[in-house]
C-alpha cells in the first residue's frame, strides 16, 4: 500500500493516540469516501481517511489538524444529496462508520444513547424489541446513519406527524473545532439550562463539530395504520388534494406523492408489478387508533376524491399497502439507473403545494429537462428529480438551470431551499437568496466561535 508523505507524517504523529490501522491511505479506497450522492457537486483529493472507534481518537485528530491547518471533512454513510460530505483538497476525511454501538435503550425514560455510525433502521429494529420506536425515517433509512441524520436534520415519511431529527435529539457528545470533547444537551425530558447548543449541532453539517455520541428520545411503538391511495391525472390535482387534507385539519402519519415515472422505474428494476394507471399517486397513512382513526381515513379518502382523484380507496391488503410504500423508498435509486439525477429538496407552505408543483412542471418544460416527482407531500417538502443523460453537457447545464429556477420559485412562495437534505455545496447560492446578509453573518460568528481556524468541513453551507 502506497502512502503519501503527508499521510505518513500524520499517522506517525498520532501513533500514540490513534492506532495506525484506523487510517486508510490507499488512493482507490480513499476515492470511495471523497463524495456523497449529490450529482455534479465538486470534490477534491483527501490525504487520508480516518475510521475512528472512539471519541478520543477523533479528538486527537482534530487537535493535530488544528495545529497544522489541515481541513477535516466528517462523513456518515455518504448517502447525502447536497455535497455536504465532499472532500476538499488536502483534507482528512473522518468516517464514523465504525462507531456503531447502541450503548443504551432506556424503557423507563424512553431514550437511546447511540454512536454516530448506527444505521437508522438498525436503531429502529433494536428499539422495537423494547416496545419503543424512533420515528425519523429518511428514505435512506436502510443505509444512512444516525450521525449523518443529525448532521442534516433528516426527516422522512413519518415527519409530517412525528417531526424531524431535531425533535428527537436530547443531547450530543461532540468534538469542536478547538479540539474540546464536550457534552451538550441533557438526559431529562425537560431542561432549559443555557442555550440549546445540542440543537445547534443538529443540521450543522459537520461545520461546528464532529458528533461522537447522540442521546435521542423514543416513543411507544406506532399504532397499526390504514393506507389510503389515490390516482390523479396531474400534479396540480394531487396538490389540491394535499392542501385539502390540511384544510380539514387532518394530520396523517404519512402523505407521500410519487409520479408515474418513479413507479415505472421501480418496476423496471425490481419487477414489483405496482405501476399504476395514473400520472400521480398519493399515498396516505392514518395511525390514529379506533373509530377516530376510521373517521380520519374516511375524511382523507374524501379529500382525495374531492381533489380530483380518478380512483381512490382505503387499502384492505396490508401487503399491497406496504409494497406501495416500499416502492416510494426505492424510487430515488431506481431513477438513478436512468442517468445522473439532480435531486431537489425545497419545502413550501402547504397552501402553495399545488402552485409549486405547477411551477416545477413549467420549469421542466422551459428548460427541456425530464423531471420526475417525489414528495413528502403532507408537509410541503418536494423532491423533484432532474434527470440528464450521462455525458451530455448541454443536458447537465439545462438541469442545473432548472434546479436554480425551482429554488427561486420556492422562495417566491415563502418556502425554503432545503427541507431535510442540507445546504452542503449545491444549495449555497440558494441559502444566500433565502437569508439576509445579517443572518449569514450570525452563522459565521457561531462558526468562528466553535471552529476559529475553520478546519471543520470548510467551504460548505455558507
Amino acid at each position: 500500500m502506497s502512502t503519501s508523505p503527508d499521510a505518513t507524517s500524520l499517522i506517525a504523529a498520532l501513533a500514540d493516540e490513534v492506532p495506525p490501522d484506523r487510517f486508510v491511505t490507499d488512493p482507490d479506497i480513499i476515492d470511495r469516501y471523497q463524495h456523497d450522492e449529490a450529482e455534479w457537486a465538486p470534490y477534491a483529493g483527501a490525504v487520508a481517511v480516518l475510521r475512528p472507534r472512539t471519541a478520543r481518537e477523533v479528538q486527537a485528530l482534530v487537535r493535530h489538524c488544528r495545529r497544522h491547518g489541515i481541513p477535516i471533512v466528517p462523513r456518515g454513510a455518504g448517502t447525502g444529496l447536497s455535497g455536504g460530505a465532499n472532500a476538499v483538497a488536502g483534507c482528512v476525511i473522518v468516517s464514523l462508520e465504525r462507531m456503531t454501538a447502541v450503548k443504551q435503550i432506556d424503557r423507563l425514560e424512553r431514550t437511546a444513547v447511540v454512536e454516530p455510525g448506527v444505521v437508522n433502521d438498525d436503531l429502529r429494529a433494536q428499539c422495537a424489541t423494547e416496545g419503543l420506536w424512533y420515528p425519523p425515517d429518511p428514505a435512506s433509512s436502510p443505509w444512512s446513519t444516525i450521525g449523518g441524520n443529525v448532521a442534516t436534520n433528516a426527516g422522512g415519511i413519518c415527519c409530517v406527524k412525528y417531526g424531524v431529527t431535531r425533535d428527537y435529539v436530547l443531547g450530543v457528545e461532540v468534538v469542536t473545532g478547538t479540539g474540546e470533547l464536550v457534552r451538550l444537551g441533557r438526559q431529562t425530558a425537560k431542561g432549559v439550562a443555557g442555550y440549546d447548543l445540542a440543537g445547534l449541532m443538529v443540521g450543522s453539517e459537520g461545520t461546528l463539530g464532529i458528533i461522537t455520541e447522540i442521546t435521542v428520545k423514543l416513543r411507544p411503538l406506532q399504532e397499526p395504520h390504514r393506507t389510503i391511495a389515490g390516482y390523479f391525472d396531474s400534479l396540480v390535482d394531487a396538490g389540491r388534494a394535499i392542501r385539502a387534507v390540511a384544510e380539514v385539519g387532518l394530520t396523517p402519519s404519512a402523505l407521500e406523492l410519487v409520479d408515474k415515472r418513479c413507479l415505472q422505474a421501480v418496476d423496471e428494476w425490481k419487477h414489483m408489478g405496482i405501476s399504476a394507471e395514473a400520472n400521480v399517486v398519493l399515498l396516505g397513512r392514518i395511525d390514529t387508533p379506533g373509530t377516530v382513526g376510521d373517521d380520519e381515513a374516511d375524511r382523507m379518502l374524501q379529500c382525495f376524491t374531492d381533489g380530483g382523484a380518478t380512483w381512490a380507496a382505503a387499502s384492505t391488503d396490508q401487503a399491497e399497502a406496504d409494497a406501495l410504500f416500499a416502492a416510494r423508498r426505492l424510487a430515488y435509486p431506481a431513477m438513478e439507473r436512468l442517468g445522473p439525477v439532480l435531486t431537489e429538496d425545497v419545502c413550501v407552505p402547504k397552501r402553495h403545494v399545488p402552485e409549486m408543483l405547477s411551477r416545477i412542471e413549467s420549469i421542466g418544460q422551459r428548460h427541456d429537462v425530464m423531471i420526475a416527482n417525489l414528495a413528502h407531500a403532507g408537509d410541503g417538502n418536494l423532491h423533484p428529480l432532474l434527470i440528464a443523460p450521462a455525458d451530455d453537457d448541454a443536458a447537465r447545464i439545462r438541469a442545473q438551470a432548472a434546479f436554480d429556477d425551482i429554488i427561486t420559485a420556492a422562495l417566491e412562495l415563502g418556502g425554503t431551499v432545503t427541507g431535510e437534505h442540507g445546504v452542503g455545496l449545491l444549495k449555497m447560492p440558494g441559502l444566500r437568496q433565502e437569508l439576509s446578509p445579517a443572518v449569514i453573518d450570525m452563522h459565521r460568528s457561531v462558526k468562528a466561535a466553535l471552529d476559529p481556524d475553520g478546519i471543520l468541513n470548510p467551504g460548505k453551507v455558507f
